[in-house]
């Protein structure tokens, strides 16, 4: 066991927010540096996001990939939405500049899809267990109860499920969408009874998003 689990295996609690809050300073850091930092931190937050997942993966049992029918859709009426209200509501807070590698590293340069490349696997296979973790296991029920692990997956409630969703919408540009995809993404957990179907809707929208982007050029998105 290595130094970071012995620190995160002593708090349910710091086990499932210090990831994230890791992985959201990551965030922060792009393009603090010059516009090309952008790319280069989504780079190595992704690969400090996959150390994460491998240190609390023994720590957080209820991270575990589930795949169903329900997951699928969820997942893709997700993406459909995340797509189809575009440009129906006005965005939370100043648009940034599109992340687009190759317009800043050049048009089918090896660069730019490399990092073409690393968006879609970071934001397929690297956000949604962070991400689920802390919204989902964590902080949905801490809402309800401080003792949360004692509070199960498949409890609902109106109080924690409005203020998740509200929260992770406005962590978003896109914030009604944001929400929306809160309140399925937690319907998930609480109807499947496990988060595991919440990560695999979370991937297969992430993944649909950046086949969408790729496709049609909607670098906005991303």
């Amino acid at each position: 066991m290595n130094l970071m689990q012995k620190k995160l295996r002593t708090s349910p609690m710091l086990a499932r927010v210090a990831p994230f809050v890791i992985f959201v300073g990551l965030t922060f850091c792009q393009g603090q540096f010059g516009e090309t930092s952008r790319y280069w931190f989504y780079l190595a937050k992704t690969i400090v996001g996959v150390c994460l997942i491998w240190s609390i993966w023994p720590l957080v049992e209820e991270m575990r990939w589930k795949f169903s029918w329900e997951a699928v859709v969820v997942g893709v009426a997700v993406f459909a939405l995340w797509v189809g209200l575009d440009g129906l509501y006005s965005k939370l807070g100043k648009a940034a500049t599109p992340w687009n590698p190759h317009a800043q590293f050049g048009e089918n340069a090896t660069l730019a899809w490399l990092f073409v490349a690393t968006r879609m696997l970071g934001s397929s296979l690297v956000v949604p267990p962070l991400e689920e973790v802390f919204y989902r296991s964590f902080l949905y029920r801490w809402i309800v109860k401080l003792d949360f692990q004692s509070v199960p997956l498949s409890y609902f409630h109106w109080k924690p499920f409005l203020l998740t969703a509200v929260i992770f919408g406005v962590s978003h540009h896109e914030w009604l969408a944001g929400i929306l995809c809160a309140f399925a993404y937690q319907g998930l957990v609480c109807w499947k009874k496990r988060l595991g179907d919440a990560m695999t809707a979370h991937a297969i929208t992430n993944f649909l998003l950046g086949g969408w982007v790729v496709w049609k050029g909607a670098w906005h998105f991303w």
